[in-house]
Order: C-alpha cells, then sequence, then structure tokens
C-alpha cells in the first residue's frame, strides 16, 4: 500500500482545496486563480475559479508560486 499524503490549501474566500484535484493555477501579478473543474474554468470574474493573492494568503501562495520560477 501506498503512503500518500493528502494536502489542501485555503482559498483568499476561505474555500479548502485537496491539491489533488487543482486543474491549472494562473498567476496574475500578486495573484494565482485556481480551477478545479474537471471540465475547465473561466478566467476573470466568472465565479468558477479560486483566488489566492499574496497579500491576503502568503503561505498558501508561495506554496503555488514556487512553480512559476
Amino acid at each position: 500500500m501506498e503512503n500518500s499524503k493528502i494536502s489542501y490549501i485555503e482559498t483568499d474566500n476561505s474555500v479548502i482545496i485537496n491539491e489533488a484535484y487543482i486543474k491549472w493555477v494562473k498567476k496574475m501579478g500578486d495573484c494565482l486563480e485556481i480551477c478545479t473543474k474537471s471540465n475547465g474554468c473561466y478566467t476573470g470574474n466568472k465565479g468558477d475559479t479560486h483566488k489566492i493573492c499574496k497579500l491576503n494568503n502568503l503561505s498558501n501562495y508561495h506554496k503555488l508560486n514556487k512553480h512559476f520560477k
């Protein structure tokens, strides 16, 4: 049996996301936009993505932002 650790992140609006369900992350300045829908998401203010901003959620922002360097 494999020992896999389930990892979660919290978004700016206090939504908890299982990292295994992240489909894509888009960097937008000092914020990250996250899609978790299996059929994709629209960017911007469509309401189907989640945001993590550096100012509001520094630790989770750095956790995902390290993939952009």
